[in-house]
């Protein structure tokens, strides 16, 4: 051959591993050479390197294919493993982008190994030239084992033929729809080719306006081709109705790809319709006039619902100027950054620090520079900025929704709200969906607020939320409880085909009555004026002890999380401090707090609260409350892993520092120390250990201070027997217990309203607690969500439980329901309760007038 119209190239290895030949991948197409010329590898390191130098001229969104095009024009295939298109990207993390120049040996993908070999046949890397008509002769390595940079193979190859281009008198297929279950990969993309072997014409396959030359593996792939999509076929020469005949009888029937079915397929689309019932899980009314949903922010309301639809941006996805595209996306990310510096200003201007904080977290979403870098990427890849950013956004967020982490659910959700703002500027629209003059008592209505929505909301105009998503623990919802706006989650679809009508919303009951008569309006206003004196009643009775009419006193105590709570606890009457967040101290900073730190803040509550006693959980984070600077592992279950006490005793560093602020702060009040996710009586030997371990090293007698467990775990509760002989109390988290005992995330936007705490199970495990504890002298104590209901408390005293620790604000008015019940007929009622056969029958049962006037010392009937 004349040197004059060839090129020699010499490809290296991309990965440290064990060559092997093509015929050896187990892969037809690849095996027989359909999608081109080369060689394989199989690798034994972790990162795909350049084989030669090129510039970057494709990069699968699946981030498991990279091609490369030399100087020369010579294309280069480096397809990683066999069937990875399944894997979505997991396990793969690209190191370039498409345009990128790179030199030999310059790194391109990073592998999770281990990932990726669980869930695909073969881990073997192919290298090849796509073009197999310009090569002359290829001469592989004759190495079996290879380092990175070695030589694969070296091949010389022919001129390239004239490109393949549109014109317009090219015939026409109708549109094709694609029925591979992975879409145009590297199998499918091969049997294109190989079904027009036959044929000479020129042939270009079309999807959404864009078209590439047919015969190329990697073209074909580079229209990112998924299942379901349109294609159209387009060919010019002699033989050119024959070609797209049997192409598009090709690619409708799948081209030969197990799994691709379209009569199956088309049947089963017909015949079965998996979402053609509602859910029997989520609570529906059998009266017309009521939608059910889960109380997100507790109130009573009236008003008119006022439905918002937010505008979905239209845009287009592909565009002809990477670079006004990305001067595009540039200023749009300006203007939301702007907006949002706005908005944490005006939250902190209004001392609405921790909501200021929400949108802090939103301009750090924002300036993520793998979100922008993979915009980038789409942009040389041809497409829109808002394509291009509306896919890279719903991409990481699906990743931290589906990572099974409440907290990166949560964040999740904030990077669609972050996403949806820049999404409206580059279409033109305003940045807020709801507008900022609604009408007087509004309730509003949609499938979810967004955080910056809520945060907007003017409380004198809008009096409630009713979202058809969402969860009592997102962002939304916390939101609303700090202004005061009564909110239900869950509620009914139906409900946002109802703007305008009147209703009533009452958290409590978990409905929405609509068009309610001038009696029910009436009853509400009566409610709510009841509610207003009962509340004044009980303030002005705050400081005296909640004892039940036959004698038995309950202390009731708060759950604080701030140093400066406790003053607002001893003003609101509170009896001690049942539960003090420690992780407080840890997660307002950068870095972990000092010992002194620490130590000062438990001497000035104890200082604050004088004679009362206060209850300090240790250290609780993991699962949905990490640590930026205590890295936790990855798990798939983290509510499962190391969360609680397990990550004291996992990093005994962190434990000794904060046991040993507290024993040097004991001295200025009645300390109590509790372990939080106690399971087994070996977790709680340990953490004493290093307790005593710590007192002796600072000569410190704890004599005085009482020790203690949660219990927010059922093994806890059955064991509570054994484990009560080895501390001075129990306090039963039950928002933990309710989530384990059911298996259900309590923040669970479809399942939240039957993880209820007076389940019956749940019941159970607190008799079975406190039965335990009494037994060995011990007191115990619930410092859950269940505190507080009103429904639960006669329960609760009726089970014995000898403290009650609740938000602040309650203290008052659960002391004085505390002094209008008898225990002893409480304790009837929690026989009752027990005995239900769910959640729901216990509330019945406790909203029956006979059970209202038993637990008040009346007589409960049979």
């Amino acid at each position: 051959m004349n040197n004059n119209t060839s090129t020699m190239i010499q490809l290296l290895s991309p990965f440290n591993g064990v060559s092997c030949s093509l015929e050896q991948v187990p892969d037809a197409a690849f095996a027989q050479k359909l999608v081109g010329d080369g060689f394989a590898i199989d690798p034994t390191s972790n990162v795909l390197h350049a084989p030669c130098d090129a510039k970057i001229t494709q990069v699968h969104p699946s981030q498991h294919a990279v091609t490369l095009t030399t100087e020369a024009g010579v294309e280069i295939l480096l397809h990683i493993g066999v069937d990875t298109v399944k894997l979505k990207g997991e396990g793969f993390n690209a190191l370039v982008k498409v345009g990128d120049t790179v030199a030999a040996k310059t790194p391109l993908v990073e592998v999770d190994l281990d990932k990726v070999a669980c869930g695909v046949k073969s881990l073997r890397t192919v290298v090849l030239l796509t073009d197999r008509e310009r090569i002359v002769s290829l001469t592989p390595t004759t190495a079996k084992r290879l380092a990175v940079g070695d030589l694969l193979f070296s091949a010389e190859l022919a001129q390239a033929g004239a490109a393949v281009v549109k014109s317009c008198d090219m015939l026409q297929s109708a549109s094709i729809k694609v029925i591979n279950p992975t879409g145009i990969h590297a199998r499918p993309a091969a049997a294109i080719v190989g079904a027009l072997k036959p044929f000479t014409c020129d042939v270009m396959l079309e999807k959404a306006g864009e078209q590439v030359n047919a015969r190329s593996v990697v073209a074909l792939m580079g229209l990112d081709i998924a299942f379901g999509d349109q294609v159209v076929i387009l060919a010019k020469g002699p033989d050119q109705q024959a070609a797209i005949d049997a192409l598009s009888a090709a690619i409708a029937s799948g081209l030969g790809e197990e799994g691709a079915n379209e009569a199956a397929s088309d049947t089963a689309d017909k015949a079965f319709d998996p979402f053609a019932e509602p859910s029997l899980l989520l609570q529906t009314s059998q009266d017309p006039r009521q939608l059910v949903g889960v109380e997100a922010s507790p109130g009573q309301a009236k008003g008119r619902l006022y439905v918002i639809n937010a505008e979905v941006p239209k845009f287009d996805t592909f565009a002809s100027d990477p670079t006004a595209q990305q001067q595009k996306l540039d200023h749009a990310i300006k203007i939301a950054d702007a907006t949002l510096i706005e908005l944490v200003d005006e939250l902190r201007g209004k001392a609405m620090g921790q909501k200021a904080d929400i949108f802090v977290a939103h301009q750090e979403l924002l300036a993520d520079p793998d979100l922008y870098e993979k915009c980038l990427v789409e942009l040389q890849q041809g497409k829109s900025a808002p394509y291009a950013w509306d896919k890279s956004v719903c991409r990481q967020a699906d990743k931290l929704a589906a990572m099974g982490n409440q907290l990166l659910a949560g964040r999740a959700a904030d990077l669609v709200d972050v996403g949806n703002r820049v999404s409206r500027i580059l279409a033109g629209l305003p940045q807020d969906t709801i507008p900022e003059a609604l009408p007087e008592n509004t309730i509003i209505v949609a499938k979810d607020l967004a955080p910056s929505e809520t945060a907007k909301l003017n409380p004198a105009q809008v009096l409630g939320i009713c979202t058809t998503l969402g969860g009592a623990s997102s962002h939304s919802a916390i939101l609303a409880r700090a202004m005061g706006i009564a909110a239900m989650a869950g509620v009914e679809a139906k409900v946002m085909e109802l703007h305008g009508t009147q209703v009533l919303l009452d958290t409590a009951k978990g409905y929405l009555l609509l068009e309610p008569t001038d009696s029910e309006l009436a009853e509400l206003s009566h409610q709510q004026a009841a509610n207003e004196q009962l509340k004044a009643l009980a303030f002005a009775d705050k400081d005296n002890t909640a004892v039940t009419t036959d004698g038995v006193q309950v202390e009731v105590a708060g759950n604080i999380a701030k140093v400066a709570e406790a003053e607002k606890l001893v003003a609101m009457g509170g009896e001690a401090v049942g539960l003090l967040r420690s992780e407080f101290l840890y997660q307002e900073q950068t870095s972990a707090p000092s010992e002194a730190e620490q130590e000062q803040a438990y001497r000035q509550v104890l200082t604050t609260l004088g004679e009362r006693p206060l209850v300090v959980r240790t250290l609780d984070v993991g699962g949905d409350k990490p640590l930026s600077y205590l890295p936790l592992p990855k798990e798939d279950n983290p509510f499962l892993g190391e969360r609680g006490i397990r990550v004291g005793l996992d990093k005994p560093a962190v434990l000794r520092q904060q046991l040993r602020a507290l024993l040097k702060a004991a001295s200025a009040g009645r300390l109590r120390i509790m372990f939080p996710m106690v399971a087994s009586l070996f977790e709680l030997k340990l953490a004493k250990q290093v307790l005593q371990e710590e007192a002796e090293k600072l000569a410190i007698d704890t004599s005085g201070i009482e020790v203690g467990i949660m219990i927010e775990v059922p093994s806890a509760a059955v064991m509570a027997d054994l484990l009560a002989e080895h501390v001075d109390f129990f306090s039963i988290g039950t928002n933990d217990l309710t989530q384990y005992t059911l298996a259900i995330d309590r923040g669970h936007p479809k399942l939240a309203a039957i993880a209820d705490g007076l389940h019956p199970a749940v019941l159970r495990l607190i008799d079975i607690t406190a039965k335990a504890a009494h037994a060995k002298g011990k007191w115990v104590g619930v410092c859950g969500g269940l505190a507080g209901e009103k429904d639960a408390v006669p329960i609760l005293v009726g089970l014995g439980i000898d403290e009650l620790s609740v938000s602040v604000p309650s203290i008052p008015e659960v002391k004085h329901q505390v002094r209008s019940l008898s225990q002893q007929a409480c304790q009837k009622v929690a026989a009752d309760a027990m005995a239900c056969a769910d959640a729901k029958a216990v509330r019945e049962l406790m909203h029956a007038p006979n059970t209202l006037i038993a637990v008040t010392g009346g007589v409960a009937s049979a």
